[in-house]
């Protein structure tokens, strides 16, 4: 169980499970047995067109980014937010805010091959949170990216998760784990084997 406003870290080696546990909290892989809820709501008992009401109350953020390439940085989280059905007003107002607190005020009209791989990630948390969803789930962010740029992804979001965001983040990445000092679960063949309330990176 992960509770509301809660930043969980889930590590483990690599086929652990820790992607497809993100995925079945998206309904994009069923459990072989068990339940997954998202409050009240048992997600694979959700009818397919329900589906993506379900998914506007959970950002998403991943390694490979999954931006649109032909697509501005501002037309990239507007389109996001048309999807949602938000007014064009809403639009206007929200998405210079919210590039201006991944720090992405000055590169609205900037394509994703003109960022570098820090400005892209910080895009694809800006489009993530942008319709302010109850849950961010964040597979490897830091994957591709330098040290320095990662200590800056990981500020964002624990000011993302000071604003009432629940975060669960998947991450091989140690020192991000251990300077966070938050609740640390470890997969081990699909199995959890340890739950840290304060935990550091140990596998």
């Amino acid at each position: 169980t992960v509770k509301p406003g809660e930043f969980v870290s889930i590590v483990g080696h690599s086929g652990a499970g820790k992607t497809t546990l993100l995925k079945m909290i998206l309904a994009e892989e069923l459990p072989t047995s068990g339940h997954v809820f998202f409050d009240s709501i048992d997600i694979h008992q959700v009818s397919r067109n329900q589906i993506p009401k379900l998914r506007r109350r959970i950002g998403s953020v991943f390694q490979d980014f999954r931006l649109l390439p032909n697509k501005t940085a501002y037309e990239n989280i507007a389109f996001t937010m048309e999807a949602a059905g938000r007014a064009d007003e809403e639009v206007k107002s929200d998405v210079p805010h919210v590039l201006d607190l991944v720090d992405l005020g000055g590169k609205l009209g900037s394509f994703p091959f003109e960022l570098s791989g820090g400005e892209r990630q910080r895009l694809a948390i800006a489009r993530a949170i942008i319709n302010q969803p109850d849950l961010l789930i964040v597979d490897e962010p830091t994957g591709n990216l330098d040290p320095i740029t990662s200590g800056e992804i990981i500020e964002i979001f624990k000011k993302i998760n000071e604003i009432g965001t629940t975060i669960i983040l998947t991450t091989h990445n140690k020192k991000i784990v251990d300077s966070l000092g938050r609740r640390v679960i470890t997969l081990e063949r699909g199995q959890i084997t340890r739950d840290d309330k304060e935990g550091k990176y140990a596998l």
